[in-house]
């Protein structure tokens, strides 16, 4: 579907007409849509409230465009849902959805159906984020190319920008409409704009300015006038009230902040920074927006990478698990009820749409990997703190204390958050080393007062220890299902009650750590002091009259005591937790596959996964993933009635353990895959740089005439050589000037713009003069300025020559670091040939065919370059190669500067039920002889999946996700290798190569749109 001008002018335009249109802030629209909302959505100064019901929100990002397999969208969401999150927050990308002006297409991988129907079957509520502006590391911080050279400062007042976002945000926002709560769909809260306060000439010393503030409510009323009734939140980046309820024109009803704390330093992962230390937020909060739930709307889930720096696994070392427990604990001590972590799953900056710093990973180091395969110990760790605040009620309305060292404990080299019950006597203590970066390993009391009084713990002797980067949770009064655990120093993971009243309770510390819990006798029946384990490690103790003490010290042995005939409580090592999962139980309509406080679930150890589990009389079903044989193993189930297991509709073998607990092996075998070898495959060739032969005709080419430009950045030639004045937005950029000789051409001086770790070559006529390869003294420059020594023997006196000039575009940036410098032009910024004026060179240009008018509409307008195989559309599949040569680029590769491109197609047949995914990986060149200046894309049935650097790295292994690569079918495979050398290149190495397989439940994806090559009208 198309939606375009008809939409925004029958739906949008005609009733509001364009530029801007300030509604009343307290519009009897704004009144009708909390009446709409009420008993859906709504919210108090403690926390959301979802259909009656107080709820945690959890979120994790997740952005659909950067896995551009609609079919894997809820594999995802499973696997977010399985962390114990109930939310995902996510951006739409402007940029990809109108390259063309006027023109928004949210079809095929771009539509947002599927991704709205995959949360609601996963049970993930969304909160929307469209933009226009949305930062996320993407080329233009999201806009569309066209966007800069647009006259007007974007993210302003000015009408050419306001209206510029007019049909776009009427499609994007009806669309966001329709999928709201209020019509049945999984939208929750919806984001009219991103970061606004960091934006230059945004923020002042008191309030930002009356034009911000216009724009901030328009962006606000663009949203509702297409039926969005959800409630829009902020994310202050500054922490200074900017657009929170109460605050002027342009406030939002849910105010949010986000933060960064670990920071991008991926290289020196074991050094934490000091800086940006999240403290006293809670102070901020009352101060700004005490009548609002406390919300985290980013908080750094991991780091970015880029060329010439470290791969994603360092990003991952760096905001690890402990820093997860360090940090995320710190925020709950805020009392923070909503929760969204920046990335959860990053995905792949496919098609050029990432912005000039990173590379063609966003992996981000997130708890999914790109690959969408889990970081174990990073999940594991989010998944047991979700899964206690969703079993822990009395937090929802709880209220923080201050921080403070020694408080309520033996050290001050400890510090200690209280957040304190309001409608309930539970109280939650959050324990951390007083210097947060602290490597130490520090013994404490934890000195606490509870309902038997004030007591120091542990009671049974000894102490307590906190070792290295980690922090606790210790609770006090917390309800378990009607029974009172007065105090407990090991985590509760979760806990149950079924439907006979027996409660079960797990608990987790790390290794070899003691730890000690209290009970209140009152409500149970039939109390035991015996345990199945007859150990010294184990101290039970009853004191007064009804309350037991256990102390134990935890090892890799599970430790389960029945400690009544309603209560079970399940002693581990927080490793063997990892391996614990809860799932929740289908409800009725509407609450369906959501989350809610009042659903049942089951607890199963073992698989890799568990994605979904119902139970069916007495068969719990489930399905999952696992990588290895396992014994699956009930530890929970509500009814009292589950006597056999399930796993991906196969029927397993159950018995009763030594423990009691329903298990079954599941027998895992490896597949058995077939994969190309690209050595031996056979390859066609073509030169991709034929403009460098004395014959080439660029007379279908776009001229630089434009005598000025609407950039911020003014012009130091006579007419505009920026790529994007004339329309030129992504990929690379090859320029042709064109000037007759008159003898004194010595040199010729160039500056130019690509972007971070971007390269150049340079042509005269058909002689290779110089190349750039992008590793700059320090690395990362996106300028570069050379003079260059010209061959006077090349130079004939009076006649015509051509410089051509191949320039590497690395994409724009993401953000403004001046006003409006978010649009610095890429290409040609000066250029001075030696015994000529600037005049005397005529400058032509080409990016990618048709530029805004881009050819391939399902790949989107970014997925294409200048290169003469892309805009003849050669990188589709099936080609027109017949009478090509047959070369191939790991064997011959290319014997001189320039480019070649070379196509093959290999069959894949993947068995069913396995996810495997594969990655294309190329050689390292440092450990060759050959050379490493060389550049490759690679195309994967179409769809630019990798730009490999050679010299800078790091990114050998390109991930490329299952419905663009076709896992049991044909695949066309296209790589431009461009030599930055005056001898060639080949490729050091090319592999499909498989990661961990799982035999899995996921559902298998549709192919995405594979369209093939048809002649191209106009291609040149």
């Amino acid at each position: 579907m198309l939606f375009s001008v008809l939409f925004g002018l029958l739906v949008y335009l005609l009733p509001y007409g364009l530029g801007l249109t300030i509604l009343p802030q307290n519009s009897q629209n704004e009144i009708e849509s909390r009446d709409v909302l009420e008993g859906l959505v709504t919210w108090d100064k403690h926390s959301m409230i979802i259909r009656g019901e107080r709820i945690f929100i959890f979120s994790g990002e997740f952005h659909p465009w950067r896995l551009p397999s609609p079919g894997l969208w809820l594999d995802i969401f499973q696997k977010i849902k399985a962390l114990g999150f109930n939310a995902v927050t996510f951006y739409t990308y402007w940029g990809l959805v109108e390259g063309t002006p006027g023109q928004v297409r949210f079809d095929g991988v771009f539509a947002l159906d599927e991704f709205f129907k995959a949360a609601a079957e996963a049970g993930i509520y969304l909160i929307a984020r469209p933009g226009p502006y949305i930062n996320a590391e993407t080329a233009l911080g999201g806009f569309p190319g066209w966007t800069a050279r647009i006259k007007a400062p974007l993210r302003g007042d000015d009408p050419e920008f306001v209206d510029a976002t007019e049909i776009y945000a009427a499609t994007v926002g009806k669309l966001i409409a329709d999928a709201q709560i209020t019509n049945g769909g999984p939208v929750i809260m919806l984001q009219p704009e991103n970061e606004y306060d960091t934006w230059p000439g945004v923020n002042n010393t008191d309030f930002p300015a009356q034009g911000n503030r216009n724009y901030m409510e328009h962006v606000k009323q663009q949203m509702k006038k297409v039926g969005n009734v959800v409630p829009q939140m902020v994310n202050d980046h500054l922490y200074q009230g900017n657009w929170a309820p109460g605050s002027g024109l342009g406030e939002t009803e849910l105010y949010g902040i986000d933060a960064y704390p670990m920071r991008y330093d991926c290289a020196h992962p074991d050094v934490w920074p000091k800086i940006r230390w999240p403290e006293n937020w809670q102070i901020m909060h009352q101060k700004h927006s005490p009548n609002t739930p406390f919300f985290i709307a980013e908080f750094q889930g991991g780091s970015g990478t880029g060329f010439g720096s470290v791969n994603a696994d360092a990003c991952n070392a760096l905001v690890n698990q402990e820093s997860v427990r360090v940090l995320w604990k710190n925020n709950y001590s805020f009392a923070i009820k909503i929760f969204n972590i920046y990335m959860t799953y990053g995905g792949t900056n496919w098609g050029n749409l990432g912005y000039r710093g990173g590379d063609s990973s966003y992996d981000y180091g997130a708890a999914i990997k790109e690959n969408r395969h889990i970081w174990r110990e990073k999940y594991s760790e989010e998944k047991l703190e979700a899964n206690f605040f969703k079993v822990s009620p009395a937090y929802l309305t709880a209220v923080p204390g201050n921080a403070s060292n020694g408080s309520y404990v033996s050290t001050d080299q400890i510090a200690t958050t209280p957040v304190f019950g309001t409608e309930s006597s539970t109280n939650f203590y959050i324990i951390r080393h007083a210097d947060w970066t602290s490597i130490n390993t520090t013994t404490y009391k934890f000195n606490v007062p509870t309902s038997i009084g004030n007591i120091s713990i542990p009671q049974l002797g000894g102490e307590l220890v906190l070792t290295r980067r980690d922090s606790k949770i210790h609770v006090t009064d917390y309800d378990v299902g009607g029974v009172n655990l007065i105090y407990s120093t090991a985590e509760i993971f979760t806990w149950a009650r079924d439907t006979s009243g027996k409660r079960t309770l797990i608990l987790y510390g790390g290794a070899d750590e003691v730890h000690e819990f209290a009970i209140d006798l009152t409500n149970l029946t039939r109390v035991s002091a015996e345990t199945k384990f007859n150990d010294k490690n184990v101290k039970i103790q009853k004191i007064h009259s009804n309350t037991l003490v256990v102390q134990w010290k935890v090892s890799t042995e599970r430790r389960i005591l029945n400690l009544s005939d309603d209560l079970e409580v399940l002693l581990l090592w927080r490793n063997d937790a990892f391996n614990y999962w809860v799932a929740e139980l289908p409800a009725e309509a509407p609450v369906a596959n959501y989350s809610s406080p009042s659903k049942s679930t089951v607890v199963v150890k073992g698989p890799y996964l568990v994605r979904t589990a119902a139970i069916v009389e007495e068969t719990l079903r489930l399905t999952g993933d696992i990588n290895r044989t396992v014994d699956i193993e009930l530890i929970y189930e509500p009814t009292g009635k589950v006597k056999a297991l399930s796993f991906n509709d196969e029927t397993l073998q159950g018995s009763l353990n030594g423990d009691g607990k329903l298990t079954a092996r599941l027998d895992f075998q490896a597949p058995e895959i077939t994969l190309p070898n690209f050595a031996t495959l056979e390859w066609k060739y073509i030169d991709s740089l034929p403009e460098t032969q004395i014959s080439y005709d660029d007379s279908a080419w776009v001229t630089c005439d434009i005598p000025s430009t609407n950039n911020p950045q003014s012009l130091l030639t006579p007419t505009s050589l920026y790529a994007s004045d004339y329309g030129f937005h992504s990929g690379s950029l090859i320029y042709r000037g064109h000037f007759t000789a008159n003898g004194e051409e010595s040199t010729l001086f160039v500056n130019l713009t690509g972007g971070n770790d971007f390269g150049y070559s340079i042509w005269l006529d058909d002689t290779f003069i110089t190349s750039w390869d992008g590793s700059g003294q320090g690395g990362g420059d996106h300028t570069h300025n050379d003079t260059i020594s010209l061959p006077s023997q090349a130079l004939e006196n009076g006649k015509s020559h051509i410089f051509t000039l191949v320039i590497d575009h690395m994409g724009q940036d993401e953000e403004a670091p001046g006003t409006d410098a978010i649009k610095a032009p890429m290409g040609i910024i000066n250029f001075d040939l030696a015994g000529h004026s600037q005049s005397d060179v005529t400058w032509k240009l080409t990016g990618n065919l048709g530029g805004e008018s881009y050819h391939d509409l399902e790949r989107g307008p970014r997925n294409e370059g200048a290169m003469f195989a892309e805009r003849q559309g050669y990188h589709q599949p099936s080609p027109p190669s017949q009478n090509w040569e047959i070369s191939n680029p790991i064997v011959d590769g290319i014997k001189s500067s320039g480019i070649g491109f070379f196509t093959t197609t290999f069959d894949l047949d993947v068995p069913a039920g396995y996810d495997v995914p594969l990655n294309f990986v190329f050689g390292n060149s440092s450990s060759t002889t050959t050379t490493s200046n060389y550049r490759c894309q690679l195309f994967v049935n179409g769809w630019q999946f990798g730009k490999y650097v050679a010299n800078l790295g790091p990114q050998t292994a390109f991930p490329v996700p299952e419905g663009i690569l076709n896992h049991n079918g044909k695949n066309t495979v296209a790589l431009t290798l461009w030599s930055l050398d005056d001898d060639g290149a080949k490729l050091d190495g090319f592999s499909l190569e498989p990661e961990m397989p799982l035999w899995s439940g996921y559902r298998k994806p549709w192919s995405s749109p594979q369209p093939a090559w048809q002649e191209r009208e106009g291609a040149y």
